[in-house]
């Protein structure tokens, strides 16, 4: 069977890199792309359209799954139209609020909704053994590194935020501290959190675990946008035709 995707954002870094990857593959075939203020004809082949016409465009040509990597608000408002139009969602787009995620858990009553901040299948991996880490090692101090490129808006990054709450999950810890200043120095129980803004950084997460002098460090560094997209069109030829609900990525590479 061959999955019929919409893109949106399809215009931006993200969206390119999905557009790309989804013409190399064989289960898959974009049937709508939008772009807020959509600057070009097409993209990798694919005609682009403007967002402002995005429900009728579902209507229209009935795709089995949406690709998101957007910004917040408009990722709410695609998650909404897919809602109405009975169409799985799947978005990469970090930084919602609560009511933002509230509106995300509403559109997983009607269709299929996966919400992932990172879409690479060693991010995953690194997801699920942080909190064992963790938890082998009571006691030990704990920092979070990140770093990407200097346009991104939310600070720490959602994938940033997915392996803290497995870190707290797995230990007793007193809170975040974000970066530090002046005369501060380390508390029992805090999770040190930095967050780096520089150049075109891809995406680099480091977790520290120290203690009882030695050291573990856990980490994953992308090396091109392309293995997030690969992971998103993986993601939608995988939610097509499933029941409403919310998934997780970790089901799509179980």
């Amino acid at each position: 069977m061959t999955v019929r995707l919409g893109v949106t954002g399809a215009t931006g870094r993200m969206g390119r890199d999905v557009l790309a990857t989804a013409r190399e593959r064989a289960d898959c075939e974009v049937v709508v792309a939008v772009n807020r203020d959509p600057d070009e004809e097409a993209v990798a082949g694919v005609a682009i359209e403007s967002a402002p016409e995005f429900g009728p465009l579902l209507d229209e040509r009935d795709p089995d799954a949406v690709i998101d990597f957007t910004g917040p608000s408009s990722a709410v408002e695609y998650a909404d139209a897919c809602a109405n139009a009975g169409v799985a969602f799947v978005t990469g787009t970090t930084g919602f609020d609560e009511d933002e995620r509230a509106r995300l858990r509403e559109a997983s009553e009607r269709v299929p909704v996966l919400h992932a901040p990172n879409f690479a299948r060693g991010v995953q991996a690194l997801v699920n053994v942080v909190g064992d880490a963790v938890r082998q090692l009571p006691g030990y101090d704990v920092e979070l590194v990140e770093a990407h490129h200097a346009r991104k808006r939310d600070a720490p990054s959602g994938t940033a935020n997915r392996l803290l709450e497995e870190i707290e999950a797995s230990g007793e810890f007193a809170g975040r501290t974000h970066g530090r200043e002046g005369d501060r120095p380390r508390e029992a129980g805090e999770i040190g959190v930095h967050a780096l803004r520089a150049g075109d950084v891809t995406g680099e997460h480091e977790v520290r675990i120290a203690g009882n002098h030695e050291e573990v460090r856990l980490a994953h560094r992308a090396e091109d946008r392309g293995v997030f997209a690969a992971g998103a069109v993986d993601a939608a030829v995988w939610i097509a035709g499933r029941t409403p609900g919310r998934y997780d990525f970790a089901e799509v590479i179980a």
